[in-house]
């Protein structure tokens, strides 16, 4: 499975961006996508998830400002991310997790909020 990520920049506070993953491959094997995030010096944490059925999870801090939602006919998956603060700054990672427990990741995309 390859990962193909778009989107991110820079963006004010309370300001919105929305990311893209486009996934390719042994995408049927596919049972959850999503997004994670990792600043420097910390662990990598969930932002959010969307699996095959449109089964939803969030991140404690994104819940009531970031949406996901899965296009399966162009198999991408987005992130709609409002209400943006300076603390969501770092970078944001697509995955892909498979039947099985494989799980694969697509290179980092960087989001600044920042005025």
């Amino acid at each position: 499975v390859q990962l193909q990520a778009s989107g991110g920049g820079l963006v004010q506070p309370g300001g919105s961006l929305r990311l893209s993953c486009a996934a390719s491959g042994t995408i049927a094997s596919i049972h959850r996508m999503g997004w994670y995030r990792q600043a420097p010096g910390k662990q990598r944490e969930l932002v959010a998830t969307i699996t095959i059925d449109g089964s939803t999870n969030y991140g404690d801090s994104v819940k009531g400002r970031f949406t996901i939602s899965s296009d399966n006919v162009k198999n991408t998956v987005n992130l709609q991310m409002n209400k943006l603060k300076p603390e969501d700054t770092t970078v944001y990672y697509c995955n892909a997790y498979l039947r099985g427990g494989m799980m694969y990741w697509g290179r980092g995309t960087q989001v600044t909020v920042s005025s």
